[in-house]
């Protein structure tokens, strides 16, 4: 056998050696524990939405599926570590658009959503909504922008942090609205709510997690609008924020992505397991009242659909000038 034969048998051999290994390990995947990873501090509508379906996700895998909070510098921390683990399908990242926004803001952020990251499924869409202090002597969105450009310095907004999709969707919103506004970010989602129940600031523009809608039935915080096209039966009566500000929409997806290289035939038993969880009823009945909608996808779906959106916040994060902090 001569050199060139030698080295294309070779060649040969290691091929079949690595399908062979792709499809043992999705023959005994999973084998251990799976850590999902949300990039947010717990109580926020990430961690409550991914708690909702661990229980159930873990039966259909056939191990445990631990949820651990690495929160900070607008979910890039959390981020950083999926991208850096081992791509075998046993640690997962469970973030929402904002994902998509840190390495746009930051040449630090220390990962590439599109490059360093394989999209297992959407899990979830939901509308952002406008709230505000009880304080604020509004009770509709058109009282409320009046009361804003009365004020000579402006409003203040909260978000989950600097340059989270909060913030992006607020600074659009407010240039939309045409009022003035000043920035107030915090750690995570929880603490906006709080702050805003206690009139630290104004208006918050974020997805509504369970706390935020009971502090809304209590009548501490005012629901002013919604972020969707269309008014929407997950919030009956709450108007559309386009109603009043023609043009805006924001929505906010929440998903599954995997360190990129993770076998593709993992990936599938994942996004196959996640599909089945989020067709039960009994998880979309406890979704409803958080204003989340079930909607899974393909990997090859919502690769495609990230890779749009990226390209629409980089036009927007450019226009509006937004940076890290």
């Amino acid at each position: 056998m001569n050199t060139s034969t030698s080295k294309n048998t070779m060649i040969l051999a290691l091929t079949f050696l690595s399908i062979g290994t792709a499809f043992a390990q999705a023959d005994t995947f999973p084998s251990r524990p799976i850590t999902i990873v949300v990039p947010y501090p717990a109580g926020g509508t990430s961690d409550g939405q991914v708690r909702m379906i661990q229980e159930k996700l873990s039966k259909l895998l056939g191990q445990p599926v631990v949820v651990d909070n690495k929160s900070g510098a607008s979910g890039a921390i959390g981020a950083q570590f999926v991208a850096r683990s081992k791509a075998d399908g046993y640690t997962l990242l469970f973030p929402n658009s904002g994902v998509l926004i840190a390495p746009l803001v930051n040449d630090k952020a220390g990962y590439d959503t599109l490059k360093d990251f394989k999209p297992i499924t959407t899990v979830t869409t939901v509308p952002m909504v406008l709230v505000t202090s009880k304080s604020v002597p509004a009770n509709g969105l058109t009282d409320f922008l009046q009361y804003a450009r009365s004020q000579p310095q402006g409003i203040q907004y909260a978000s989950a942090g600097p340059a989270s999709f909060g913030h992006v969707a607020s600074a659009r919103f407010a240039q939309m609205a045409g009022i003035k506004v000043e920035h107030i970010p915090y750690r995570g989602e929880a603490v906006t709510t709080m702050a805003v129940r206690t009139g630290e600031v104004q208006m918050l523009l974020t997805t509504p997690s369970s706390a935020m809608l009971g502090q809304v039935q209590q009548g501490n915080i005012k629901m002013l609008g919604v972020g969707t096209a269309n008014p929407t039966t997950l919030l009956p009566g709450v108007p559309t924020i386009n109603k009043t500000v023609p043009g805006f929409t924001s929505e906010i997806w929440f998903g599954l992505l995997a360190p990129a290289g993770t076998p593709d035939e993992v990936v599938a038993k994942i996004n196959a397991a996640v599909t089945t969880v989020m067709d039960d009823q009994a998880i979309r009945d406890k979704l409803q009242p958080t204003g989340a909608m079930p909607q899974t996808s393909t990997p090859a779906e919502f690769a495609r659909m990230m890779k749009e959106e990226s390209a629409q916040l980089r036009d927007v994060i450019s226009k509006f000038g937004i940076k890290a902090e």
